[in-house]
């Protein structure tokens, strides 16, 4: 029974990420949010235990990408989709306004090649290259629901939304190198730049449900900032 157990996980992230997306199309954004997160440990933990039970196998990492993809693609798509709806429009955009929402969807599509990409590129075994999808999930997720009232004012409209939207399509896809949070021992020479995130990560938590997207530009940034230093070091 135990040889199910991770596969089982990863279901339960797949129907966390179902429930997630059924949420959002009803503008139910907070259940969306919690759906995410929840979809995220399962995701965490399938990998963990199937490695520590020696189980792991090729249809539960096909599997764990299926999942990957409804929870971490498809749900905060759909978010985005009601999000077009609500979102300012200006006068020249107007008559895209019942079409624009399905734009939301690229978003998804990206996911899904980032997620391919991520299973055939043997270089990211101890880091990233792109932006992981549960970190673009949760920026969309809790900056929706942390900053709903914003997103829909008059300091905000859809061409903003679409660019933005576009920028993390882009990190999703694109050749940067991103840290991982793996710690193979406790010093601080060897995992500086963790620290130094982990150490953001609490200051930036008394924001709220915003934080979740502050944190993932902190981790953007600052994996950035790792990348020039490392350069001008070679």
């Amino acid at each position: 029974m135990l040889a199910f157990l991770p596969n089982t996980l990863t279901c339960c992230n797949l129907i966390c990420g179902c429930m997630a997306a059924g949420a959002a199309f009803h503008a139910h954004y907070v259940w969306a949010l919690v759906m995410i997160l929840c979809g995220a440990v399962f995701d965490f933990f399938d990998g963990m235990v199937a490695r520590l039970l020696g189980v792991s196998s090729p249809i539960g990492k096909e599997l764990d990408s299926l999942a990957d993809v409804v929870t971490f693609g498809v749900a905060p798509s759909a978010m985005l989709f009601q999000l077009y709806g609500a979102v300012q429009y200006p006068e020249w955009l107007q008559p895209l306004q019942s079409y624009s929402p399905y734009l939301a969807f690229i978003m998804a599509a990206f996911s899904a090649l980032r997620l391919a990409k991520f299973n055939l590129d043997d270089r990211q075994t101890t880091s990233f290259i792109g932006l992981p999808t549960p970190a673009n999930a949760l920026f969309w997720g809790s900056l929706i629901v942390g900053q709903y009232a914003f997103l829909t004012s008059a300091r905000f409209n859809v061409v903003f939304l679409f660019l933005l939207m576009m920028l993390f399509c882009l990190l999703l896809v694109a050749e940067l190198p991103l840290f991982a949070l793996k710690f193979k021992n406790l010093s601080w020479h060897d995992n500086a730049i963790k620290y130094i995130f982990l150490l953001g990560c609490l200051a930036l938590l008394p924001i709220g449900v915003s934080a979740f997207a502050a944190i993932v530009v902190w981790y953007i940034l600052l994996s950035i900032a790792r990348n020039m230093l490392t350069r001008q070091t070679k």
